[in-house]
């Protein structure tokens, strides 16, 4: 499985050993062992290792077999598939452990099941195994569901956030633009570059209710959007902040959730190059590869360490992420840019 954990291992390995023990205490006590060795006598470390050690560490190495062939190389494939091939291999595998299992105590001299007893050492650790193997596609069908109820909640909380942003946005806003038009018309006519500034800045809060009333819009509706933005941003920064933007042309017209681009953007220069002096670079590529879209947002500015606590920290960056997982069962993932700063990418 992946991403196991210390803890997981753990109770993996006293699993086996709390098992092995069980079993050894069974046949001590099966065999008359209390009247021959005492009530302690079940700790005799040889006595052990030869009755359930030796036996349960075979065991051990066909579960890693088993949960390699029926799980680990078929990790993408549905569970149905992986508990299947596990019946399978099962029998086959505790076949072939068992055989080894009975030459090395034939070489060694050591007492094992004989005849018709063999079949022991078929029934129980086939047992063993089915319940092994139960036990843990439960705790992974637990694991799974208690992060689609923990993304559910997350889903809802932003679905409240965003529906209030939508609401606020929504006040009068017309009386929004009206003000923007006033404040430009008092502008004096020399100063056209502030005049655009405000007329920018007026398509930006015209955009941003138009994403809070729709799900999907064009990809250059939101580039230009994007695009709006930087230049009020290239405003402030002047020469400091670079702008590049490679997207193909062939896919402007596909259709991509609003407001998708900007948070990242945002987060750039926030946190990546407002403390620069130099300022940098923010990049943007956008291309299509089997049949999706992908999408880099990089930049050159101070990077992020702890790339897993991130999300905790920002809303725009959050509710990305579980916009791309509700909407697309995509992730948003974060590495180093090269020389220096972060890239952040995704696909639709």
């Amino acid at each position: 499985m992946k991403n196991v954990t210390k803890k997981e291992i753990l109770i993996g390995v006293l699993f086996y050993v709390f098992f092995s023990l069980l079993y050894r205490l069974v046949l001590w006590a099966y065999g008359g062992g209390y009247e021959r060795d005492g009530i302690f006598g079940w700790a005799d470390l040889k006595g052990y290792w030869l009755d359930s050690g030796m036996q349960y560490l075979f065991y051990f190495f066909a579960s890693l077999l088993i949960w390699f062939l029926a799980i680990y190389l078929l990790k993408n494939k549905k569970t149905v598939l992986q508990i299947a091939v596990v019946v399978i291999l099962i029998p086959i595998v505790v076949y072939f452990i068992r055989e080894g299992r009975y030459a090395l105590m034939d070489s060694i001299g050591a007492d094992r099941f004989r005849g018709a007893g063999t079949i022991w050492d078929w029934y129980i650790p086939s047992l063993f195994m089915m319940i092994q193997f139960g036990c843990l596609f439960a705790y992974r069908y637990f694991k799974e569901n208690q992060k689609k109820i923990k993304l559910e909640g997350e889903l809802r909380n932003a679905a409240l956030r965003s529906e209030l942003s939508a609401i606020k946005a929504q006040l009068n806003p017309h009386f929004l633009y009206n003000i923007f038009n006033t404040i430009s018309a008092s502008v004096p006519s020399e100063n056209e570059k502030t005049r655009h500034m405000i007329a920018e800045l007026s398509d930006l809060f015209r955009y941003q209710l138009k994403a809070s009333q729709t799900e999907l819009v064009p990809l250059k509706d939101e580039l230009d959007f994007v695009k709006k933005y930087l230049d009020l941003e290239k405003e402030r920064f002047e020469e400091r902040l670079e702008i590049e933007i490679a997207v193909d042309d062939s896919i402007l017209n596909d259709m991509v959730p609003p407001m998708l681009l900007q948070p990242l953007v945002e987060n750039s220069i926030k946190h990546g190059l407002s403390s620069l002096i130099e300022g940098g670079k923010i990049s943007i590529t956008i291309h299509k590869k089997d049949d999706k879209l992908t999408f880099e947002v990089s930049d050159s500015g101070v990077g992020i360490k702890d790339k897993s606590a991130v999300f905790d920290k920002g809303v725009g960056l959050n509710n990305t992420r579980l916009r791309l997982e509700k909407m697309y069962q995509s992730t948003l993932q974060l590495s180093d840019n090269k020389p220096q700063g972060l890239k952040v990418s995704f696909e639709l």
